[in-house]
């Protein structure tokens, strides 16, 4: 048996080890009565979620490797939750879902978990209303909100009773995006509304061997013929990669685990701040690595062209090198990330050239769009780093629509209200400077590492700037081999030697010669002085100063940044 496979129980754990006394402290002669009845009547409704399923169905949600709603609940707060709804229909209305408010870390989070070992957690017209009650709770008090989604769709007895619910649900959680946030954690296997629920929220967990999608293999393979299985329709290894997933975990410890670290980067609503966390890492601590890691990457062979992972910048500028990266799987050419600076919380959208050349596709776009603008709604600044040769061309791309994807990323960055600066690596080139957080789109600081190398286009721009000579130069190749033959007869060498070893002479010749003018482009054209002296960059800070000036800075801007939520309605997805 795996080490991570729950052992079935024979009992329900949930059930009480002695029976309920409904005598009060200090009775002496306990006769019960109407009365006594009436309670212990109450007392069992109060009790019937925790016993009706009974040790069977418990075990067969161990035996699939999955805890009970009551388990989860338990791992993810030790506190006692408070319940709002205990109802429970004659047909089991409601019976299957649970809703409370409970204490995480302190702070207070609405919480909804579909309960598996009744009626296989499906939904009915009254789960919806509670669910719609609990979400309208939350955007009321400013709470944020943590499901635990756990549902076989409708319930099929009920009728349209089953999708009314979730029509309601998918309303009332529409109307609290962008008022507070939620994290959505998927398990076992989910379809239909069970699917289109969670991925209302804000961000999405899915750990291992679960499912959830508009439909089950079943339905794919009667409809359209194709076999399929669960995981290749619907299991992590696909929603991650297409953006669905934004976590995906190793199984539900996990996930609620991560559930509560994400928490600790988010504010409760959108009026006020993340929370701020004191730090014992100083904010002038030098960031040495910084300066060895550019020293080996450009000081090899490959020089300025050399692949920088930006994970490592970002550890080095994050309090104790903490940070905790959204969509971690997808798009690795981007990453997108919460860490803290000087004990508050930052947002990081960093290309990687080490995927990619750092190029902006379709996914890295959508992907910085969406996490900008959850940014934008919770009041959370943005640290932009770029070093990327530009949007990815080609076919596909357009095809696929990269001029819209180039876009959503640019509107969610020209709409960015909260401090946020921009931070040149190296390679800020072409369109991808002009759509990326610079101070014509309203960046609050730009600063740039010695290494930058910003211009119109990258190294292929030295066939614009200098054309007439690479024209004068590769027209006189002719002349050039007949003048190293001149040369090459005269130490004796002749015949077909002579023209082979002629040709690759010039051909050395001029490739030396497209170098120096290669090295003059980047000298004159790709390097920060020019942008500095134009204003477009503040100053060129030294790579192991880049904690102390972005947390300095950071502190400035935050000090006279005031959290509020908007004027009219704005929503996380576009």
């Amino acid at each position: 048996m795996p080490k991570n496979k729950m052992i079935p129980i024979i009992k329900n754990p949930f059930t009480e080890s002695k029976p309920m006394e409904f005598s009060a402290p200090g009775q002496i002669d306990y006769q019960p009565g109407p009365y006594e009845e009436t309670l212990e009547e109450a007392h069992n409704i109060r009790q019937k979620p925790f016993v009706s399923a009974g040790f069977k169905n418990v075990q067969r949600q161990h035996l699939k490797n999955r805890m009970t709603v009551w388990e989860r609940i338990k791992v993810l707060t030790s506190k006692p939750p408070k319940i709002q709804f205990q109802n429970w229909g004659p047909n089991l209305d409601g019976a299957s879902l649970v809703t409370a408010v409970v204490e995480v870390e302190g702070r207070d989070v609405a919480l909804y978990g579909h309960d598996f070992t009744i009626r296989a957690g499906s939904m009915d017209a009254t789960n919806g209303k509670k669910l719609a009650r609990l979400y309208e709770l939350a955007g009321k008090h400013k709470i944020p909100l943590i499901g635990m989604n756990d549902s076989s769709g409708a319930f099929v007895p009920a009728g349209v009773g089953g999708l009314d619910g979730y029509a309601e649900a998918f309303t009332a959680l529409r109307k609290i995006s962008g008022v507070v946030p939620s994290i959505m954690c998927m398990f076992g296997f989910n379809a239909g509304g069970g699917s289109y629920l969670p991925r209302q929220g804000s961000f999405l967990i899915q750990p291992k061997e679960t499912f959830f999608g508009l439909t089950g293999p079943g339905v794919v393979k009667s409809v359209l013929g194709e076999d399929v299985t669960a995981d290749e329709l619907g299991g992590p290894s696909v929603h991650s990669q297409s953006g669905v997933t934004d976590i995906t975990v190793e199984d539900e410890v996990t996930a609620l685990q991560t559930a509560r670290e994400l928490l600790r980067y988010l504010p409760s609503g959108n009026a006020e701040m993340a929370p701020f966390q004191p730090t014992s890492d100083p904010t002038d601590r030098k960031t040495w690595d910084i300066d060895l890691l550019f020293k080996k990457a450009f000081n090899s062979p490959t020089g300025f062209n050399t692949p920088v992972d930006v994970s490592i910048i970002i550890q080095q500028v994050c309090d104790h090198g903490d940070y905790f990266e959204i969509q971690p799987d997808r798009a690795r050419n981007t990453i997108t990330c919460f860490g803290r600076l000087g004990g508050n919380v930052v947002g990081f959208v960093a290309n990687n050239s080490a995927v990619g050349s750092g190029q902006i596709d379709i996914d890295a776009a959508y992907k910085n769009a969406r996490f900008i603008r959850f940014c934008n709604l919770y009041n959370i600044p943005v640290v932009f780093m770029e070093d990327t040769t530009g949007f990815l061309p080609g076919k596909e791309q357009e095809s696929r629509g990269i001029v819209q994807a180039g876009r959503a990323m640019l509107d969610s960055i020209i709409d960015l209200r909260t401090p946020r600066f921009l931070v040149l690596i190296r390679n800020a080139i072409g369109g991808a400077y002009a759509s990326y957080n610079n101070y014509p789109t309203g960046a609050d600081l730009v600063i740039a590492m010695p290494t930058t190398r910003v211009a119109v286009m990258g190294p292929p721009g030295v066939e614009f700037v200098y054309k007439d000579e690479l024209r004068n130069l590769r027209g006189g190749l002719k002349q050039r081999v007949e003048k190293e033959k001149v040369a090459l007869k005269r130490q004796g060498i002749k015949g077909v030697q002579l023209e082979s070893a002629a040709k690759a002479n010039a051909a050395n010749w001029l490739a030396a010669e497209e170098a120096k003018l290669g090295k003059r482009y980047e000298k004159e054209l790709m390097n920060p002085k020019e942008a500095l002296s134009l204003g477009s960059v503040s100053q060129i800070v030294m790579p192991s100063d880049l904690r102390q000036v972005l947390a300095d800075n950071m502190a400035f801007h935050l000090r006279h940044y005031e959290p509020k939520p908007f004027a009219g309605i704005q929503r996380e997805f576009h």
